[in-house]
């Protein structure tokens, strides 16, 4: 990973995704980190991501890896869920 990568990355998709029923809550930070609420348990899963075009890796802190992809600007499917775009 590049310096740029472990402090913060230009990418339009910082900020908060949630699934439809509002049940996971996905929030890229800018420094290159996200926050993940389930249910009411805030900050179930925070690790490291990386944005590359359209698709997203990341690295929880506990070990676990996931990708996705931005199928637009307000859409992300990751890990098998379809999150949307906050506003």
């Amino acid at each position: 990973m590049d310096q740029t990568s472990k402090t913060e990355q230009s990418h339009p998709y910082v900020g908060m995704w949630v699934t439809e029923d509002g049940r996971i809550r996905h929030e890229l930070l800018p420094n290159c980190r996200y926050d993940e609420a389930r249910g009411s348990r805030e900050r179930a899963y925070q690790g490291r991501y990386v944005v590359t075009g359209n698709h997203i890796d990341h690295w929880d802190d506990t070990g676990f890896t996931a990708d996705g992809t931005f199928v637009s600007q307000d859409v992300l499917h990751h890990g098998g869920m379809i999150f949307h775009r906050r506003k």
